[in-house]
């Protein structure tokens, strides 16, 4: 049997066949340097290469997510390491940090962002790279991924300053600091959806990253808004990646902490998934 149909086989264990025909495409690609066309007419490699794809496919096969499996994952054309320490950036945050990126080219002068929550670091990292006059903040409550977010911002060429952050017990009065932009992607997956979810998710990324408790879905949210309301300067943005079952709530939510011109946006599958809202003068 081939490189290419061996490593497909194994993850096949797991996945449907275009999913582990992908994988193992991508796997190749990684690991040896094959390119598709040269995997799909079955170029080989050598055994000690063998067994590093054979390890990995059963990794895959035993529900690790490909990303953690290989060390990285794409966002906005960058490449960013991830580990357990962080989730793995997903599509539509990308059109989150699109969002914002166009909104930031329009002002003038210095832009300063906050982001809230920066994992990986690939919201903070994208919008130094695709914001010349951008000044980018992040914090985040674990050290791995803070640790994971510098490395990030290090190998993609861009100067974030880091800060370990809780903020539920931030007190926003205490800060000098003042942004143009904020932007979170908090916790926002109530607990008693995690039975719905893929075992990937649930037995590998951070669950810490993830779900906040039923009975208080939007608990970081109205926390952001109220450190927004001290940090962001007059007519500043908050930007927010939201569960798609909460966009009215959301929209109630900031209105009641005193934000106007409140934006609802719908991601690419069409469920309501970014919000924008702008602190009062």
């Amino acid at each position: 049997m081939n490189t290419y149909l061996e490593i497909k086989k194994i993850i096949g264990n797991e996945y449907a066949n275009g999913e582990a025909s992908a994988m193992a495409l991508m796997l190749l690609e990684d690991v040896a340097g094959i390119s598709r066309t040269q995997a799909l007419m079955g170029e080989n490699v050598d055994e000690d290469t063998m067994v590093t794809l054979r390890t990995m496919a059963e990794r895959i096969a035993n529900g690790e997510p490909l990303q953690y499996v290989t060390g990285k994952a794409e966002f906005c054309g960058m490449s960013f390491k991830v580990n357990s320490d962080v989730l793995i950036p997903r599509p539509e945050t990308e059109e989150l940090v699109e969002w914002i990126v166009d909104v930031a080219k329009r002002k003038e002068g210095r832009v300063r962002v906050l982001d809230i929550g920066t994992g990986s670091g690939c919201i903070a990292v994208s919008i130094a790279k695709n914001v010349g006059t951008a000044q980018v903040d992040a914090w985040d409550v674990s050290e791995g991924a803070l640790r994971t977010a510098r490395e990030n911002a290090a190998s993609n060429g861009v100067d974030v300053r880091f800060e370990r952050v809780d903020v539920l017990s931030f007190d926003g009065k205490t800060s000098n600091e003042k942004y143009d932009i904020i932007v979170s992607n908090p916790p926002y997956i109530c607990k008693s959806e995690a039975k719905d979810m893929e075992r990937n998710v649930l037995e590998h990324e951070p669950h810490i990253a993830l779900f906040v408790d039923d009975d208080d879905p939007l608990l970081f949210y109205r926390r952001i808004a109220d450190i927004g309301n001290h940090l962001l300067n007059d007519g500043g943005l908050l930007f927010y990646e939201i569960n798609r079952q909460y966009g009215a709530e959301t929209i109630a939510m900031l209105q009641a902490s005193g934000y106007s011109n409140i934006v609802i946006r719908q991601d690419q599958f069409g469920n309501d998934r970014m919000a924008k809202g702008e602190k009062e003068n």
